[in-house]
């Protein structure tokens, strides 16, 4: 049976944390998504990160899951790609595997795509702070806010929140958009959205719940370089064409589409 909704979760070195994970996301699923897929990509882990996965889906219920290991590790970017691309159903959300939003927030994102408002959803945490449980330490969320600010600077999108680890896509337009992408590591989101903007698709920035949870592998003094300049090569590979075929893709999908619209705020349940 063809899923209906695909879940896809990054996993590098989570073995401790990934069975919580994987059962917070059944039990959730079994209830509102019965039909559901969940889809773990190891991204070249050396613990038992695989291992754990499969024992954690081996009592699935109803929902359908599946473990894919990239070997070796190749970044973030590269393993959400890699499940994006490997789901069947028509709407493709991805979380971070510690779930600092909540999977009870995924009608938020995946509804707009349902009534034909967005071709993609994603979560942010700067349009209302109110819904912040637990903060970042406060050089990491400055750090946080620097880095949007340049994005927006960098490539003239409107958004304020462009990292939170969890956005959906409709799979029929974004596809192409996804098998361009290249950034396999920090900035992987940023390219997404802005290949979406360039191909004039819908783009829904939606408040979201979010908690801090430690043991994030990107440190914003160490890592803060290397973000920018992948902000900055993203810009010029489409000033370079090195999209136009992904964009050209899309907009030939999405032509029975409305105009696009760059922000969709939802109420807060």
């Amino acid at each position: 049976m063809v899923p209906n909704l695909s879940i896809v979760i990054p996993a590098y070195h989570e073995a401790t944390r990934l069975s919580g994970t994987i059962q917070t996301a059944l039990t959730y699923l079994n209830e509102y998504h019965p039909d559901a897929e969940i889809i773990i990509v190891d991204d070249g882990s050396s613990d038992e990160t695989t291992l754990v996965a499969e024992r954690s889906l081996a009592n699935a219920g109803r929902i359908q899951g599946r473990v894919i290991r990239n070997q070796p590790n190749r970044g973030k970017g590269h393993a959400v790609r890699t499940g994006l691309l490997a789901a069947r159903a028509g709407i493709a959300l991805f979380s971070d595997a510690d779930f600092s939003t909540p999977i009870t927030e995924t009608p938020k994102l995946v509804g707009p795509i349902e009534r034909g408002e967005c071709d993609l959803s994603f979560g942010s945490r700067a349009l209302d702070r109110s819904l912040i449980g637990v903060h970042q330490p406060w050089r990491r969320e400055q750090g946080g806010r620097v880095f949007n600010l340049i994005v927006k600077m960098v490539t003239g999108m409107p958004f304020w929140d462009t990292q939170c680890g969890f956005k959906a896509f409709r799979m029929s337009v974004c596809r192409p958009i996804i098998e361009a992408a290249q950034i396999d590591r920090f900035a992987f989101d940023v390219e997404l959205i802005y290949v979406a903007r360039l191909a004039g698709l819908r783009l829904c920035e939606i408040p979201v719940r979010w908690d801090n949870y430690e043991g994030s592998k990107i440190s914003f003094v160490r890592d803060s370089f290397k973000m920018v300049g992948e902000v900055l090569s993203i810009r010029d590979r489409a000033r370079r064409g090195k999209y136009d075929a992904a964009l050209s893709a899309t907009r030939r999908l999405a032509d029975n589409q409305p105009l696009t619209t760059d922000r969709f705020v939802t109420e807060e349940n």
